[in-house]
């Protein structure tokens, strides 16, 4: 299979196509190998219009989804990201081209292990690896420009809108009874605003279910 014409088909179909104007992403898509952050049995269907899982209950978003949320986060040069849930790394090295800085946090540990090599593999040396509960963010880097949530919440801790600086974006999909939508927040000051992007149905990241409540 040319990976490199399913990658530019890719472009063509499905990024472009969908309200992704911005040509720094646009060219970071079109040249980072998205097949090397799948396993081996999966690279075939690396460039399809869907998620594609990379470990039990973990999914690698669709590329349209990954695409739009990074472009809404207005990424610049000298920002610092911090990507929850960065799975195998595929988002983080997006973010790597546009960014100064990418922490990578995931609880998986094979997970973080594979992220570890693939960025290793590809010569990304701006992007490092964090094993640790997604919910507590990473603080020891703190604040950060942008934080990219690699999948869906329920809840949105305070622990990662903390970690913002002032004027920092955190982009990811919020599930509201079921139904995906896919936002931008804002720090400004101590306030947090939000704005709704799109639908997305994207899987929930560990740790980000809402507490059951008990009816008496």
């Amino acid at each position: 299979m040319d990976y490199a014409i399913a990658r530019q088909h890719m472009v063509d179909s499905q990024v472009r196509t969908n309200k992704v104007t911005d040509e720094r992403l646009i060219e970071a898509i079109r040249a980072l190998p998205r097949e090397r952050f799948v396993p081996d049995r999966a690279r075939p269907r690396a460039y399809l219009d869907d998620d594609l899982e990379i470990a039990q209950g973990r999914y690698l978003m669709e590329p349209m989804v990954t695409a739009r949320l990074i472009q809404a986060a207005e990424v610049k040069p000298d920002d610092i990201a911090l990507v929850v849930g960065a799975g195998t790394g595929y988002a983080a090295a997006l973010l790597s081209r546009l960014a100064n800085t990418v922490v990578a946090l995931e609880s998986e540990p094979q997970l973080a292990q594979r992220a570890g090599w693939v960025f290793s593999e590809l010569s990304i040396d701006n992007a490092i690896v964090f094993e640790g509960p997604l919910s507590a963010g990473c603080p020891k880097h703190a604040p950060y420009n942008v934080v990219y949530l690699d999948g869906a919440v329920e809840q949105l801790p305070n622990a990662l809108t903390s970690q913002l600086a002032d004027g920092g974006r955190l982009v990811g999909v919020q599930l509201e009874q079921g139904v995906g939508r896919a936002s931008l927040w804002i720090k400004s000051g101590n306030a947090i605003s939000r704005r709704v992007l799109f639908d997305a149905n994207v899987a929930l990241l560990p740790g980000f279910a809402t507490p059951p409540r008990f009816v008496f």
